[in-house]
C-alpha cells in the first residue's frame, strides 16, 4: 500500500504544472489505468465494491453524466432537469420500499437523494435529532444500533453531537439482541436502527420487532438498506426467506437503501427515504438574513452536479424491474452454491442465515490463513474481526461462468493451508474504508503504523 500509486509508471504530480498537457496524452493515462484496475475485478474474484460490472452499463449512465455533469442541482430554475431526476428516483424508490402502506397508515412519505450511504445515515441521523429537539424539548439525544449496525452512525454521532450507544447481538443467529436495545432507550433516544442487511455477516435484523418497540417508545425506527436495499425486495420476489423490512412494517420511520451497490449506478447517490414529510423538513437549513440572498438547502450539501442524478435515474430506468429481478436471481444462486462449497469443510462456519452476502470462521484455526490462501489465488475477500472472520458479497462479476467452480477449488486449496499452517500467524487482517494521505510526506508512515497496530490487535485476540 502506498501513497504513490503508479509512481514507477508516470512522473508524480506534486504541484500544478506550469503548462497544461495534452488533452490526448492524459486521456491515454487514464484509460491505461482504469484497464489495469478493472482487470482485476473483472475476474469476479473480488468481494463487493463493484456490483454491476457490466461495461456497456456504466459507459451508457457515463454518457448521461457527461450530459447533465457541469449542471449545479443547487439551481432549479436553470436545471430544472435536477428536479425530474432526483423526484422520480425518490418516486421509484418509494415503489419499491412500499411507501404505499406509509400513504394507507396515513404518513406522506417522501425522500431525498444523498452523496452515499454515509451521507444517507447522516441526513437520517440528523432528522431525527433536530425532530427530536422540535418535538419533544430533547436537549441531550442519544441513538442507539446493534454492534452490527455500521461504523457510519458512530461517525454520525459524533459529528451531530449525539451519543451512541450500542446493543449487543445474538452470537446464534448475529442478529440484534432486540431485549438488550430495548433497555437502552430512555427519555432522551431519538432513534434506533436495524440491518437490512448489515455489512459484516449480510444477516436481517427483526425489523418487526423493533418497529414494535419504537412505537411502544415513541421514538424513530431507520432501517439500513445500504447495501441490501435494491436486492432483497427481488430476493422476496423469487421466494427467499427474506422478512418484511421497509414501510410495510409498523414503526419504520426511515429507510436508506444505496442506488450505487446494487441499484446498479455510478458510485456517489443513496436513497433516503422518510414514511413523515415532517421528519425529512426538520432537516431543512435557511438563512434569510445573508446579503446574497436568501439561502436554504434541503441537506448538508449544497452544490452538486446534476450528472450523478441523470445517470443514476438512466440507469435505474434503462434496468426496469424484469432487469433486477433477473440479476438478483443470478446472485442469490450464486451466493448460495458458494455456500454450499464452505458447508462442505467442517472446518468452516458460515455465521447466521446469510443470503446474498455470506461470512464465515473457523472454529478449528484461525481463518485468515483461509483469506491468506485465497489471495494468493487472486480473490479479494473482506476480513471481519470480534469474531475473526471473511465475508464475500456476491454481486454481478460472481455470476460470470467458471467463478463458482474456481471458488470451489481454490477454498479447498485454502482450508489445507490454513490447517498446515495453523500454528503460525496469518499474514492478512481486517480493514474497512480508506486512509487518504493527500499524497502528503509521512502518508506511508502513518499507513504502515495503522497495519502494524492492526496486527498487534489481532494477534492479541484468542484463536482456536
Amino acid at each position: 500500500m502506498s501513497s504513490y500509486p503508479y509512481a514507477n509508471r508516470y512522473p508524480v504530480v506534486r504541484t500544478l504544472p506550469e503548462h497544461g498537457r495534452d488533452r490526448g496524452e492524459i486521456l491515454a493515462e487514464l484509460r491505461e489505468m482504469a484497464a489495469a484496475e478493472d482487470s482485476f475485478w473483472q475476474t469476479g474474484k473480488a468481494s463487493g465494491s463493484f456490483y454491476c460490472g457490466d461495461m456497456d452499463h456504466y459507459a451508457f449512465m457515463s454518457e448521461a453524466f457527461g450530459l447533465y455533469g457541469h449542471m449545479n442541482a443547487l439551481q432549479r430554475d436553470v436545471c430544472p432537469s435536477a428536479t425530474r431526476f432526483e423526484g422520480e428516483i425518490i418516486a421509484m424508490g418509494l415503489d419499491l420500499f412500499h411507501g404505499d402502506a406509509a400513504t394507507a397508515g396515513g404518513g406522506d412519505p417522501v425522500g431525498m437523494i444523498t452523496s452515499g450511504g454515509s451521507g444517507s445515515i447522516l441526513h437520517a441521523v440528523m432528522s431525527y435529532r433536530e425532530h427530536a429537539a422540535q418535538t419533544r424539548g430533547i436537549t441531550r439525544p442519544n441513538f442507539v444500533k446493534p454492534e452490527t449496525g455500521h461504523p457510519a452512525f458512530d461517525k454520525a454521532c459524533h459529528l451531530l453531537g449525539v451519543v451512541l450507544r450500542v446493543a449487543p447481538i445474538d452470537p446464534l443467529t448475529a442478529t440484534v439482541d432486540v431485549e438488550a436495545m430495548a433497555a437502552m432507550i430512555d427519555d432522551q433516544t431519538i432513534a434506533i436502527m436495524g440491518s437490512a442487511s448489515n455489512y459484516g455477516y449480510g444477516t436481517i435484523d427483526d425489523i418487526a420487532a423493533l418497529g414494535t418497540l419504537a412505537l411502544e417508545r415513541g421514538v424513530g425506527l431507520h432501517v439500513d438498506g445500504c447495501l441490501g436495499g435494491f436486492i432483497l425486495p427481488f430476493g422476496e420476489q423469487l421466494g427467499h426467506q427474506i422478512p418484511q423490512f421497509d414501510f410495510r412494517v409498523p414503526g419504520v420511520t426511515t429507510i436508506s437503501a444505496d442506488t450505487h451497490k446494487y441499484g446498479y449506478g455510478l458510485k456517489g447517490t443513496s436513497l433516503l427515504m422518510f414514511r413523515e414529510r415532517a421528519l425529512r423538513n426538520s432537516q431543512y437549513f435557511f438563512q434569510t438574513a445573508w446579503t446574497g440572498g436568501k439561502y436554504c438547502s434541503p441537506g448538508i450539501d449544497g452544490s452538486r452536479s446534476s450528472g450523478l442524478l441523470a445517470a443514476t435515474w438512466a440507469g435505474m430506468v434503462a434496468t426496469g424491474r424484469e432487469g433486477y429481478l433477473g440479476y438478483a436471481q443470478e446472485i442469490f444462486a450464486t451466493s448460495y452454491a458458494m455456500q454450499a462449497a464452505i458447508r462442505s469443510h467442517s472446518q468452516l462456519r458460515l455465521i447466521g442465515e446469510p443470503s446474498y452476502l455470506f461470512a464465515f470462521t473457523s472454529d478449528d484455526f484461525d481463518v485468515y490463513h483461509v483469506n491468506d490462501a485465497l489471495r494468493a489465488k487472486g480473490w479479494r475477500m473482506n476480513g471481519l474481526q470480534y469474531p475473526i472472520a471473511i465475508h464475500m458479497a456476491v454481486t454481478r462479476p460472481q455470476t460470470q461462468p467458471g467463478v463458482v467452480e474456481a471458488w470451489t477449488a481454490d477454498l479447498t486449496s485454502a482450508v489445507e493451508y490454513a490447517v498446515a499452517n495453523r500454528d503460525v500467524a496469518p499474514r492478512s487482517s481486517a480493514i474497512y474504508g480508506g486512509v487518504s494521505g493527500g499524497w502528503t510526506e509521512g502518508a506511508d508512515e502513518f499507513i504502515r503504523t495503522v497495519m502494524s497496530d492492526m496486527m498487534d490487535q489481532h494477534q492479541a485476540l484468542p484463536h482456536p
